[in-house]
């Protein structure tokens, strides 16, 4: 046996043993099972990779746990602040099948009914990030608090993209391009 497999041969030994536990621990973390798979695979590549550093005859399973507490949190952080993409299509759908199974009003009923594709154009039209902003607001009836923690944005603005937002999808339903942005407007020399 060569002395570069030993190391491998002893983390193999020594780690493999608590699959079962870091796979119920990851899935406990992440609700999903194919969530929690990549989990306990990133574990063990963490800790494979520091393997050497592990002093032997300390507690392994609190080393391994800690490593996948960290490997999720993580990656919780880095999920919160990139901003949460919707499919804008099959959101508007849903929302609107849903719109229509728990209509509380006559008007909820109406609106509900109503063919909307020139709603559905405009939104498209719109940035990403205000078209998802509207969409959470307006379909989906998250409070500002709530968009601002879905999103990872401050709660202001999540405010203005709202304001923006409306201001320029009510422009293109009218027909009226002009508030189409900042970029987009003439400046007198």
């Amino acid at each position: 046996m060569s002395d570069s497999a030993r190391p491998a041969d002893r983390f193999a030994d020594q780690v493999l043993p608590y699959a079962r536990l870091l796979h119920s621990t990851a899935l406990r973390l992440t609700g999903n099972p194919a969530d929690a798979e990549d989990l306990v695979q990133e574990t063990y590549t963490k800790a494979y990779a520091s393997f050497g550093s592990f002093q032997q005859g300390t507690n392994l399973r609190a080393w391994l746990y800690r490593i996948q507490a960290n490997t999720f949190y993580g990656s919780c952080r880095i999920r919160g602040r990139r901003p949460r993409e919707l499919p804008l299509e099959a959101a508007l759908e849903s929302a609107a099948a849903e719109r229509t199974a728990v209509a509380s009003s006559a008007e909820d009923t109406a609106l509900a009914r109503m063919p909307d594709p020139a709603l559905k154009q405009a939104l498209r039209e719109l940035p990403s990030q205000l078209s998802a902003t509207i969409y959470l607001a307006d379909a989906e009836r998250y409070s500002y608090a709530e968009i601002a923690k879905l999103t990872g944005v401050p709660l202001g603005t999540v405010m203005s993209r709202l304001h923006r937002g409306r201001k320029r999808l009510r422009a293109r339903l009218t027909g009226d391009q002009s508030p189409a942005g900042p970029r987009q407007r003439s400046r007198a020399a």
